[in-house]
C-alpha cells in the first residue's frame, strides 16, 4: 500500500493539506434557507475568497503544500473516464434528493454538458435552480411554471470546512456519514478520490460514509501514534466511535492503542471537539471552559474477538492528556483568557479552533484577539488571518483544513 497519507499528530510539521476554496455555493444562500443549510448569515463571497486565499498563502509561506478538493475530484473522475463521470453525476443527483426521473434526467444533461470537469464539479457544489434549466429549454409543463430561483439541487456551502467529511489517521482515513441531511453529499467527493484517483485509490478506510451511524471529522484528533481522541457530540454517535475503533485496532500496520471518547455539550456552539479543544504545542492545548468541567471520558481499547473494551475514566482532562501522551505537565490555555464574556464571544467565532503548523505555531482568526494574545503569553506563535466573512460559517482554521501529510515524529 502506498503511504500517501501520513498523520500521527495534531502538531507535527505540516507538509500537505486539503482545502476547498468557497465558490458560487455562497451566492445560493438566502435568508429563507440559512437554517436548513446550517448557516447563521450570508458571507460576502468576494471577501470570503480573499480571506481563504490569505489562509492558503499563509500556509504556503510556511512550506505547506495546499491541495484543493475540486482538483483531486476532477483528477479522479477523469482517470475513471465517461463511466465514472456518469456514475458520479447520477449518484450526486440522487443524493441531492431529486426524486422525479424527468427532472433528474434534466439535471444530468445540464451538468454533463459542462465539459470542463472542474467546472462541472463546482456547479454541483453551487447547486442548480430551475431558471438554469429553463434557459436551456430543459423543463416544460408543470415545472416550467415554477418560480425562478427555486433550487432543484441545493448548494453545499459548508464544504469549505474540509475537516468534517473525512479524516486522516496514521496512513489511513475515514469517510463520514454526516449528521445533517444538508451535508450528506459532502463526503461523496472524497469517496470518488479514494476509489478512482491513481494516487489515493489504495488508502485504507477505517469508516465509510454508508455506515449506519454518524461521525464527523471535526470530532477526530490524532494526538500521537498511540492515541486518537474523538468527541461524542451533537454530530458524532457513540456507536460510530466504537465501530471506528474496532477497525483501527484490527489494522496491525499501525500502533494505535487507545481511542479517547470525550463527551462534549450537545449544542451548536460546541458542535465538534475541535470547537472546544485543539493541541497547539507538545504540552499545550487551547480549550473552552466548558470542556474543563467534563466529568466523563472513555478509554476504548482492543478487546477479545475483535470487539472493544470501554472504560470510564474519572480524571480531569489535563490528567488524562498527561497520562496518555506521556507528559509531565499539560497547559490548558483558555479561550478569552478565561473571562466569560470574552470567552463566549470568541468561542462563537472559533477562538480555540486552531490549525497547528508545527509545535508552537498556529493559524487563527484575527478577530479573536483576546485568545490570540493569551496564546502568545503562553509561548505560542499565532499567525492571524482576516476573518470577517469566513467566520460566518461557524468554523476556524482547523475546520477549514485536513492534514494529508505531517512529518512522522
Amino acid at each position: 500500500m502506498k503511504n500517501v497519507i501520513t498523520n500521527f499528530s495534531e502538531i507535527a510539521p505540516l507538509k500537505k493539506v486539503l482545502m476547498h476554496r468557497p465558490g458560487d455555493e455562497f451566492l445560493n444562500l438566502t435568508p429563507n434557507t440559512l437554517e436548513r443549510l446550517l448557516f447563521d448569515d450570508i458571507p460576502y463571497l468576494k471577501i470570503a475568497q480573499q480571506e481563504h486565499d490569505a489562509y492558503a498563502n499563509a500556509l504556503r509561506a510556511e512550506g505547506v503544500e495546499v491541495v484543493y478538493l475540486v482538483d483531486l475530484v476532477a483528477e479522479a473522475i477523469e482517470a475513471g473516464g465517461k463511466t465514472v463521470r456518469r456514475k458520479f453525476l447520477e449518484q450526486f443527483i440522487a443524493e441531492a434528493g431529486v426524486t422525479s426521473p424527468k427532472i433528474a434526467r434534466h439535471c444530468y444533461e445540464f451538468l454533463n454538458k459542462i465539459r470542463d470537469t472542474k467546472d462541472m464539479i463546482r456547479k454541483c457544489i453551487a447547486g442548480i435552480d430551475i431558471s438554469e434549466l429553463k434557459k436551456l429549454g430543459s423543463v416544460s409543463g408543470f415545472y416550467a411554471t415554477r418560480d425562478t430561483g427555486r433550487m432543484i439541487i441545493d448548494p453545499i456551502p459548508n464544504l469549505y470546512f474540509q475537516r468534517d467529511p473525512m479524516a486522516t489517521i496514521g496512513h489511513g482515513a475515514t469517510l463520514h456519514k454526516m449528521w445533517s441531511v444538508t451535508r450528506t453529499r459532502e463526503s461523496i467527493f472524497m469517496e470518488y478520490v479514494y476509489q478512482y484517483h491513481p494516487f489515493y485509490d489504495d488508502v485504507k478506510l477505517y469508516y465509510d460514509r454508508n455506515e449506519p451511524y454518524c461521525i464527523e471529522g471535526g470530532d477526530i484528533q490524532v494526538l500521537s501514534k498511540e492515541v486518537v481522541a474523538i468527541g461524542i457530540s451533537q454530530r458524532t454517535e457513540p456507536d460510530a466511535i466504537a465501530d471506528f475503533a474496532k477497525r483501527l485496532f484490527k489494522d496491525k500496520s499501525n500502533a494505535f492503542k487507545y481511542v479517547l471518547a470525550i463527551d462534549i455539550p450537545d449544542e451548536r456552539s460546541f458542535m465538534h471537539l475541535d470547537t472546544v479543544m485543539t493541541q497547539v504545542d507538545v504540552n499545550k492545548f487551547a480549550v473552552q471552559d466548558a470542556i474543563m468541567d467534563i466529568s466523563t471520558i472513555y478509554e476504548i481499547t482492543a478487546g477479545k474477538g475483535g470487539e472493544v473494551e470501554i472504560l470510564e475514566i474519572h480524571q480531569s482532562l489535563a490528567k488524562v492528556l498527561e497520562k496518555y501522551l506521556h507528559l509531565n505537565h499539560v497547559e490548558l490555555i483558555k479561550c478569552g483568557n478565561g473571562r466569560r464574556i470574552d470567552a463566549e464571544r470568541e468561542q462563537w467565532s472559533d477562538g480555540v479552533n486552531l490549525l497547528c503548523i508545527r509545535p508552537g505555531v498556529v493559524v487563527a482568526y484575527d478577530r479573536n484577539y483576546v485568545t490570540n494574545e493569551t496564546l502568545r503569553k503562553h509561548g505560542v506563535k499565532v499567525i492571524e488571518l482576516p476573518s470577517s466573512e469566513l467566520s460566518r460559517g461557524r468554523g476556524g482554521s482547523h475546520c477549514m483544513s485536513m492534514a494529508l501529510v505531517r512529518e512522522e515524529v
